[in-house]
This record gives structure tokens, C-alpha cells and sequence, in this order.
């Protein structure tokens, strides 16, 4: 099977563009649910334009996966890992109401959260896209 890399990160980017919509609707549990799946898909889109295949759905384990030797050009986003953190913490809250005590997920995130997981999800997709475009020889 050959390189996949570019269906993962076009999926990411969609992803991203659904987490815009959702925010736009007033749906902000589903864009920060949103956001954190395109960071997903676009970093399991940088291990495998590296060569290896990363599993699961830990933002920073999937960072972690990334190999090592791997001199990230251009450079990361300043903070990546605590962007990755953040984005991390709305992977399930945002979908399960017994995350909570009471109440939905529909009302335990608002504005402030999706404006949020959207800048740092799209921050690190966007870099991803071009260490994804640097590895391919700058296409």
C-alpha cells in the first residue's frame, strides 16, 4: 500500500472546516470535538509521510510517535505540546454527558472553547501541511 499521508491530512483539513461550521452554529461541544479530530488525523498524516504508523487518539502520544530523528522543518508552533494538551482535553467531555455531574455537553461549552481548540488545531494543521509539503521537496 502506498503513501496515505495526503488522504489523512485532506481529511484533517475538512475536519477543520466542519469544526468552523460547528462553531458557526452555535454547536461548540462539536467543534472543540472537531478541532481535536483534524489535529489527529493531520498528525497521523505526519508519521506516515515519516514512515511509521501511529495509533489512537492522544494528540500528544501521537506527537511522541513522531521519530525522532526527524528535524521538523519549518519549526513546531511555539507551545505545541501544551496546544496538543488542550486539545486533548476535548476529546471525550465534549461528546458524553456523564462526563459531567449534570447537564449536557451542548451546555458545558460555549465561544471561548471553540475559538480556542479552532486557533491551536489550526495552527498545528497548518504547520503539519507545510512539514508535509517540505518532506514531499517543497511541492
Amino acid at each position: 500500500m502506498g503513501d496515505r499521508s495526503g488522504d489523512w491530512y485532506s481529511q484533517a483539513l475538512r475536519d477543520l472546516e466542519q469544526a468552523e461550521a460547528s462553531m458557526a452554529a452555535g454547536r461548540h461541544e462539536w467543534a472543540c470535538f472537531a478541532a481535536h479530530q483534524a489535529t489527529e488525523k493531520a498528525l497521523k498524516a505526519l508519521n506516515l509521510a515519516l514512515g511509521t504508523q501511529a495509533w489512537g487518539h492522544t494528540l500528544t502520544r501521537l506527537w511522541a510517535d513522531v521519530p525522532a530523528d526527524w528535524p521538523p522543518s519549518p519549526p513546531p508552533p511555539e507551545g505545541l505540546e501544551d496546544r496538543l494538551r488542550l486539545l486533548d482535553g476535548f476529546y471525550i467531555p465534549t461528546r458524553y454527558p456523564d462526563s459531567y455531574p449534570e447537564g449536557t455537553p451542548g451546555e458545558h461549552f460555549g465561544r471561548l472553547q471553540s475559538e480556542q481548540a479552532l486557533a491551536h488545531a489550526s495552527d498545528v494543521i497548518h504547520w503539519i501541511g507545510a512539514a508535509l509539503a517540505e518532506l514531499r521537496g517543497g511541492a
